[in-house]
């Protein structure tokens, strides 16, 4: 490194946001995280023990996957390199392996190559880094916001092991606040600012478990807001509330949290639990989910899970996702929130679900059975002289609009596909049906 090399690097480090300036340099200073980075953990001694196998740190934003990654890199005594998938190509790859080749055959010491996003890698790059993995000439440190088992070969992460890190807790975002107020060499102890108790508790609150938002929300804070007479900077609770006027939530719609959420909106109508439904309802609208796929989902449900326990429930469903396509956002909030609540609050029965699906495996696994003549169509010329339509018997003809009939095919005559439950709607047409198996 060259004076211009240093003097350029130290003066990114004076700059660079509060957030990374208060990055942890020890195991010790990492705040959260203590089911895989806690004393006596297996990644907590391996990294003191400088013995590191090839990991995927995979978790959301803002909860310590570089600062792990960092953390190595200062208590290692391997080569540490580190790239980024999203700016990354062959030609970048092709120079760390060859410098982790050197590194190895002519001093005997191994590489640590952390690649960050690297679910941004296409599949050919990461097949280009499997066989040096394999063999050891570097060891790996991915770390991704996705879910690595759908997006990292399935041949890396056989060949690593994968910590997910959680989102930090309310305190452990408030710790890594207190913390960057209090040091002046890294953080804002210098400026002589405080920060109110409430602020801090708002900022720690409503970042959902992002530091780095955070922080830098903090920074944002202290650096804009004018001295007071006594020459110092309060942050207060209208302050941190100015820094993050809105909150950027954790979701990205192809990723876990677009699953994630769409499955507790689901199960939360399922379950009865309208509260539920239209909180997961919200978060999905402020995040900016497509509300045609949200009415889909609804409509789905409606059927699946309420079914004919309350028929209604499906028009109330099909209706509001029409609307939505014709007033669009923010309009659609509305019809979309009726329509949660409705679903969510019917009652429940799966039985048209459990029918459809028995039926189907019945006609996937077994030859299909011959429609009973008297139901096959008798208006095409000659079907009469095949007996086709013969002696069927016309419902309204009948007392009650029903005559007992054979509908089925003999082979599977007896065969009950749909069982109504006692559930709302549903228990007077299983009384109905009933009534009619006893005539």
């Amino acid at each position: 490194m060259d004076l211009f090399d240093y003097m350029r690097e130290t003066n990114q480090e004076k700059e660079a946001p509060l957030a990374a300036r208060m990055r942890p340099a020890s195991l010790e200073e990492i705040v959260g995280q203590k089911h895989i980075i806690g004393k006596g953990t297996l990644l907590y001694r391996a990294i003191a023990a400088d013995k590191l196998s090839s990991i995927i740190l995979y978790g959301p934003p803002g909860t310590g996957k570089t600062t792990i990654a960092k953390v190595i890199a200062a208590t290692t005594k391997a080569d540490f390199m580190q790239i980024n998938a999203t700016s990354a190509g062959k030609k970048d790859m092709e120079e760390v392996v060859a410098k982790a080749k050197d590194s190895l055959g002519m001093f005997g010491r191994k590489t640590i190559l952390f690649i960050d996003e690297i679910h941004r890698f296409n599949k050919g790059q990461q097949d280009y880094l499997l066989p040096f993995v394999e063999d050891g000439t570097v060891i790996l440190i991915g770390a991704t916001t996705e879910n690595p088992y759908f997006e990292v070969n399935s041949a890396l992460i056989s060949r690593s092991i994968i910590f997910r890190l959680e989102s930090l807790t309310k305190e452990d975002v408030k710790e890594l606040l207190i913390r960057a107020m209090n040091d002046k060499s890294r953080g804002l102890g210098g400026l002589s600012a405080t920060a109110d108790e409430a602020a801090l508790d708002f900022l720690a609150d409503i970042c959902g478990g992002d530091a780095r938002s955070a922080l830098n929300a903090l920074e944002l804070g202290a650096l804009s807001t004018p001295r007071s007479e006594d020459g110092q900077i309060h942050i207060t609770l209208d302050v941190a509330q100015e820094c993050i006027q809105k909150r950027a939530i954790q979701y990205d719609k192809t990723g876990d949290n677009h699953y994630d959420t769409i499955s507790a909106f689901i199960k939360s109508m399922r379950g009865s639990d309208p509260d539920a439904a239209v909180y997961y309802l919200a978060r999905m609208l402020y995040a900016g989910e497509d509300i045609k796929f949200i009415a889909r989902r609804i409509m789905i449900c409606a059927s699946e899970d309420v079914g004919n326990a309350d028929p209604q429930a499906i028009q109330v469903a099909a209706a509001a996702a029409q609307i939505v396509e014709r007033v669009g956002m923010p309009e659609a909030r509305i019809p979309l929130a009726q329509a949660a609540i409705y679903v969510a609050s019917a009652p429940k029965s799966n039985a048209s679900y459990l029918a459809i699906d028995a039926a189907l495996d019945r006609v996937r696994s077994e030859k299909i059975k011959t429609v009973p003549p008297h139901l096959k169509d008798s208006h095409y010329k000659g079907a009469a002289k095949l007996g086709h339509g013969l002696d069927y018997k016309y419902a309204h003809d009948y007392p009650d609009h029903y005559v007992k009939q054979q509908y089925l095919p003999d082979e599977i005559l007896g065969t009950t596909f749909y069982e109504p439950t006692e559930m709302g709607y549903e228990k007077k047409i299983k009384d109905w049906l009933n009534r009619l198996k006893k005539d």
